[in-house]
């Protein structure tokens, strides 16, 4: 099995000065979401045609905060599936720290698996590639997720593919506050730019949750659009 380590000091130093930009005045980071909240997405391919839904889910065990992450997408012509995208995943978090990662992934007709516990040392993740198959990493504590809804902080910093248990190299951009098309009305929002592989344009309200995300994907924009507050339910 391939070993990678990655430097936890180095790493977690990068994160930490990656704070939530004053020079570009960012808003503050997000807040933890309260257990019992849910944020709901449909999700649509070049402009409405819809192609499934992502939810995030929220609820407490004991001191830990648990987030489950459930992916359902299809496209295809008339009754025939071309494509199929499922991700289930579950975080559990402590005192605002990823500890835990259990995920499945289904892509490109192939199922990926990947698992994270805390060490002495890390965050411990055994995960799969398309290229290099089966993968084992060590992050720092301080590293988020690739789940987006608790948000990023702007910077040049790795986060943690939840699809792959890979590292994934980021540059995260604050555009700006604007309009958006959200909970069957338009909301102020807060935009953020994603750039790695693929460059991700992502929204958060003024209450600091997930509220949108548009990218571009084998040729076709996609864009996800929340089906109501979770604050108000």
């Amino acid at each position: 099995m391939l070993r990678l380590i990655m430097t936890t000091l180095s790493a977690g130093a990068v994160l930490t000065s990656a704070a939530w930009g004053s020079a570009d005045n960012a808003p503050s980071p997000n807040p933890m979401p309260n257990a019992g909240e849910s944020i709901v997405f449909d999700v649509y391919r070049d402009g409405d045609k819809r192609m499934g839904t992502h939810a995030v889910h929220f609820e407490q065990d004991g001191d830990d905060l648990l987030v489950s992450v459930d992916i359902e997408l299809r496209a295809g012509l008339g009754p025939i599936t071309v494509f199929r995208y499922e991700h289930q995943s579950t975080e559990r978090w402590r005192e605002g720290q990823l500890i835990g990662l259990n995920a499945e992934t289904f892509k490109d007709g192939e199922t990926y698996r990947v698992q994270a516990q805390t060490t002495n040392e890390g965050l411990d993740v055994e995960g799969e590639t398309p290229d290099a198959g089966a993968i084992s990493l060590e992050f720092p504590l301080s590293v988020l997720p690739s789940s987006h809804w608790r948000g990023y902080r702007t910077g040049a910093y790795d986060i943690l593919n939840t699809e792959h248990g890979s590292e994934l190299d980021v540059t995260v951009d604050y555009l700006g506050e604007e309009m958006l098309a959200a909970d069957g009305a338009s909301i102020t929002a807060h935009r953020y730019r994603l750039s790695s592989d693929l460059t991700v344009d992502l929204w958060y309200d003024e209450n600091g949750r997930w509220a949108g995300c548009q990218f571009e994907a084998r040729g076709q924009t996609i864009r996800y659009e929340r089906r109501a507050d979770p604050l108000r339910g």
